[in-house]
């Protein structure tokens, strides 16, 4: 239970007319109490106080025994000295103990306090100052040391450790009485009636008291900065895809972006499978839920869309690989349709675009698709990398698209990130030709940095999907979590995302505006 100390605070200062050290009046407190009666008396102006605090060195365990029967190097030395003739290495745990026998030696040593003679220890001199035990005493009693260096030793040592010590120095206020006397925080019934109200003293409203803080939720700095990048992609017109799929078959995540079933991120290095079910079905139309009116029951079925040969599809896509079609003469392996069944976790959300460019070539129209979701990789983590991450993707789809569209259409949509520096440099991109890195200077940084990937999607991707051959189809992608570690300068990821986020970090991080500083 908590002490009241309000009146032996006054108690304390009616004994002098001078500043009071509450280390000094009230040494064995707690300062959380001590601060308790000074606030309360502060609120009222009978008293007025300031916080001191500093770092005092305390001694550990051992350090107290150096400090009260002397050092480990000291007791072998009085040892060796008190020997007739000397002392064994072997007889010297016996005589002093056996940590002191086995830290005392080497110090002494060192400081030519003894010397070797074969296995018998012999003193180099009759009298010795022992220096470590004097400054652990000097620390015992002033609670620090006059010389940084020695107690940074000391602390290298596991000797002292230090504390934070808060003390408060308060003295009378300009309302200082001897007695305290309790104020009313509510005019009630009863000192309306009795006429009590009008003797009694009213403690004052504190118009400029902070309220209680309130538990409430709090938008994690990722979905914050993934706000501002729907923002975006919806003043520009896009549609958000459904990204609700984490595990995908390697069809939809490898082969019908035109990956080789031997390249190197489908290795188990790179990619997460799943083991059981180890295999899905092979591509077909999703199953279609009955439309549910306000009281649950089902309405007319809704009207059919196009049917789409997934069967042919996934034909197509394994003649673009094997034998080569669509004017391209393929990867020329063997396609093996298990592979392409695997269940994976997705390695990136073109495995969601890929599915829903192949829904709009049911009815081929210029479209604008984005997804920002998490994706996985099987992937050494540190400051940088993680096993899962966040990806925003963007893909255009229209006639008559060029390279150069690309490029200018970049520059717009950074733009509004408030990166408007860019530099392209060519890549290599399994599905995608031309490929372009996009690098935008960073002015903090004060260096080009890369910010994404694009490209234009290859023909052996859309044209077995049946889009038209003249479709042109624009493709993009950063990480979400690269750009929210530069506006609220994080510098290892691990804090952003997993079990060591601080929840402070985000509870007070402020929203974000990827266009302002």
């Amino acid at each position: 239970m908590a002490i009241d100390l309000t009146a032996d605070v006054l108690d304390v200062l009616s004994q002098t007319d001078e500043p009071v050290l509450s280390t000094h009046a009230f040494p064995s407190t707690a300062s959380s109490e001590i601060k308790s009666a000074l606030d309360r008396l502060k609120s009222r102006e009978m008293v007025v106080y300031e916080t001191n605090d500093k770092d005092e060195a305390v001694l550990t365990p051992e350090a107290e025994g150096i400090a009260a029967n002397g050092s480990h190097e000291a007791k072998v030395f009085e040892a060796v000295l008190q020997a007739v003739g000397g002392m064994k290495m072997s007889d010297l745990p016996k005589a002093v103990g056996q940590e002191s026998a086995k830290i005392g030696p080497g110090k002494a040593f060192k400081e030519g306090w003894i010397k070797k003679d074969r296995d018998i220890l012999k003193a180099n001199r009759e009298s010795i100052t022992d220096t470590s035990r004097e400054q652990l005493q000097t620390i015992q009693s002033t609670r620090t040391h006059p010389n940084p260096k020695i107690l940074n030793d000391l602390k290298k040592r596991k000797l002292v450790t230090m504390h934070k010590v808060i003390s408060y120095k308060f003295s009378k206020g300009p309302k200082y009485a001897r007695n305290f006397v309790k104020e009313e925080t509510d005019l009630t019934a009863d000192m309306l009636a009795s006429g009590t109200w009008n003797t009694v003293s009213f403690k004052p409203y504190n118009f400029k008291s902070m309220g209680a803080s309130t538990g409430s939720g709090a938008l994690h700095p990722l979905n914050k900065v993934r706000h501002e990048f729907r923002q975006i992609f919806f003043e520009m017109g896009f549609e958000e895809m459904p990204t609700n799929r984490y595990v995908e078959t390697g069809f939809w995540n490898f082969d019908a972006l035109f990956v080789p079933q031997q390249h190197p991120a489908r290795d188990q290095q790179d990619t997460f499978f799943i083991s059981d079910p180890p295999y899905a079905d092979k591509p077909r139309e999703d199953p279609q839920d009955p439309q549910r009116l306000p009281n649950g029951s089902a309405s007319e079925p809704l009207p059919k869309k196009p049917q789409q040969d997934y069967e042919q599809y996934f034909k197509n896509v394994r003649e673009v690989h094997e034998t080569g079609k669509y004017g391209s003469i393929g990867y020329r392996y063997p396609y093996n349709d298990n592979e392409s069944l695997k269940l994976v976790l997705r390695t990136h959300t073109t495995a969601i675009s890929t599915y829903m460019l192949h829904k709009l070539a049911a009815n081929p129209r210029p479209a604008r698709y984005f997804s920002i979701d998490r994706v996985f990789r099987n992937e050494s983590v540190d400051a940088t990398h993680l096993a899962e991450f966040h990806q925003v993707e963007g893909v255009i789809a229209d006639y008559g698209l060029t390279l150069g569209g690309l490029i200018g259409f970049m520059e717009v949509f950074f733009a509004k990130m408030g990166i408007d520096r860019l530099r392209f440099k060519p890549a290599y991109n399994p599905y995608t030709e031309p490929s372009m890195e996009i690098f935008g200077f960073h002015e903090g940084l004060d260096k080009w940095v890369e910010i994404g990937n694009s490209g234009m999607f290859r023909p052996e991707m859309l044209e077995p999907m049946g889009l038209p051959p003249d479709m042109r189809i624009y493709g993009w992608g950063l990480s979400l979590e690269r750009p929210t570690m530069i506006k609220y300068g994080v510098k290892n990821i691990r804090e952003l995302l997993g079990h060591k986020v601080d929840l402070n970090f985000v509870e007070s991080n402020p929203a974000v505006r990827l266009e302002k500083e």
